[in-house]
């Protein structure tokens, strides 16, 4: 004897997936070409092609960068002394200078000579 059964019919079940956000990546570097420009996190600056730029230090949004210049570049902190002493730095073509946010100050952590006048 024959016996049918009723199947019932297969249901496809989808999970909607949500898109992933990938995390803000750090910007690694910015080329900085005007003639203002605040620091916004990233790890080195580079200023060049303009005669002069000044460069702020922002304690909100950097704690370490380092700033390479191909031009003139005055760089000041937004808060604090440039390593408790200097309101401004004034940097010529072709100096490297890695500063460091520490206890409301700005402290040069290394150079390749910065020269005293």
């Amino acid at each position: 004897m024959v016996q049918i059964i009723k199947i019932p019919q297969r249901k496809i079940i989808t999970k909607s997936v949500q898109p992933q956000v990938q995390p803000q990546v750090p910007v690694e570097y910015k080329i900085v070409s005007e003639p203002n420009y605040s620091s916004n996190g990233e790890k080195l600056i580079i200023a060049k092609d303009i005669n002069q730029t000044t460069i702020t230090l922002d304690s909100t949004k950097n704690f370490k960068v380092t700033v390479k210049v191909l031009t003139s570049v005055s760089v000041i902190p937004d808060l604090g002394k440039i390593d408790e002493e200097w309101d401004e730095l004034q940097l010529d073509w072709g100096a490297c200078v890695q500063f460091q946010f520490v206890e409301g100050n700005w402290y040069i952590l290394s150079s390749d000579g910065l020269k005293m006048s």
